[in-house]
Formats: C-alpha cells, sequence, structure tokens
C-alpha cells in the first residue's frame, strides 16, 4: 500500500535543542572546554558603555566567525545563511530555533570598522588554541588536514612531513577577498581597503 505523507511541517512541537546536537559534534567538544568569556574584557574598550544601541553579543559574533573558520564557510553572507538552518550553529552560539540571526553586514562593519586596525582577532584565536592545546585537544606543533585532490605515488614507506602556518590575519584577508567577489555578482562596488 503506498503512503503519501501530505501533511505541512505547521504542527507545533515542544523540544530542547540541546537534545537535537549530537555527543560528539565538535562544537559541543569546544564549548565543553574553551572559555569565550574572555572576549568579553579584549573588546570592552572598542564598544561604548554608556549610549548607543544594545550591541550583538561580541563572543556570538566572533563564535560565528569561528564557525566559518572552523567549517571552511568563506563568506559572511554564507555563514548567516548556514547559521539560520544549522541547528549545531545555533546551538553553539546560544540562540533558539526561533531567535533571530545577525546579519552578515553586522558581521561585516564589526570586522571592518570596530575591529578594523587591532590585534583582536590574532589574540582571540590565539587565545583559542592555547585553551584547546592546555585541555590536550590539540598538540601545538603539527596541523594535518587532507582536503585536497591530488594524482600521487602513493608509498606508505616513503613520506615528508611538512609544517604549514595558516594566520587568523590570512583567513580575514581571504574573507575579505571573498565579501567583494560576492557583492560584485549582487552588482554593489568593491568595499574600500581600510588602512591599518
Amino acid at each position: 500500500m503506498l503512503t503519501k505523507n501530505n501533511e505541512k511541517q505547521n504542527s507545533m512541537e515542544l523540544v530542547v535543542i540541546d537534545d537535537l546536537v549530537p555527543q560528539d559534534h565538535l562544537l559541543r567538544k569546544i564549548d565543553k572546554h574553551i572559555d569565550f568569556t574572555f572576549i568579553y574584557d579584549l573588546v570592552e574598550d572598542l564598544y561604548c558603555l554608556d549610549n548607543g544601541r544594545p550591541s550583538i553579543d561580541p563572543v556570538m559574533l566572533f563564535k560565528m566567525m569561528l564557525i566559518g573558520y572552523l567549517f571552511g564557510i568563506r563568506s559572511e553572507r554564507r555563514i548567516v545563511d548556514e547559521v539560520k538552518v544549522n541547528i549545531a550553529y545555533k546551538w553553539f552560539l546560544g540562540l533558539s530555533l526561533t531567535d533571530k540571526v545577525p546579519d552578515y553586514s553586522t558581521i561585516s562593519q564589526n570586522r571592518r570598522r570596530r575591529f578594523n586596525g587591532t590585534d583582536v582577532f590574532e589574540k582571540i584565536f590565539d587565545r583559542i588554541v592555547f585553551q584547546a592545546i592546555d585541555m590536550g585537544l590539540v598538540k601545538g606543533k603539527i596541523l594535518y588536514t587532507d582536503s585536497t585532490h591530488l594524482k600521487a605515488n602513493a608509498n606508505k614507506q616513503k613520506f615528508e612531513k611538512k609544517e604549514v602556518e595558516r594566520f587568523v590575519k590570512d583567513y580575514v584577508k581571504d574573507l575579505e577577498e571573498d565579501v567583494n567577489v560576492d557583492r560584485e555578482k549582487h552588482n554593489k562596488k568593491p568595499l574600500k581597503k581600510k588602512e591599518v
């Protein structure tokens, strides 16, 4: 007998977001071992404390950048799109299923204006890496990754170890370039380069 599911997804359900995120998810491990509260102290002097609109939580902004960095999302617009549909990302950011995700331009403008000319990104990423090293999650020497298709003569007895450095400022520079490519696709002018 053929069963058809013609029901629309308009039903109400009571769910606990924590139950929807797999126990072995990378972001769950990061959340368990990494304390992000140090970010508030690092950025406090970059915010006005007594006037203006309430800001987006800076920890959330940096966690969104970290999601992009960890999962190879090279566009702020795409990071926002992914957060909107990925429950693990929402959980990591402390958002409910219905909370509004900050606009990509909020991330971009904070990165380009508020944090421009500072080493805040490097300090934050360094602090996170050092916490991960202290917790035994990573070793501080070499990171191996294999995500490239190469034609190779693979011999298990012959191999070379290479240390590859990738700096946060390189990621931010790549992100800036991708933002400009995205702007061109949407018939917008590229962002002006800011002097550091």
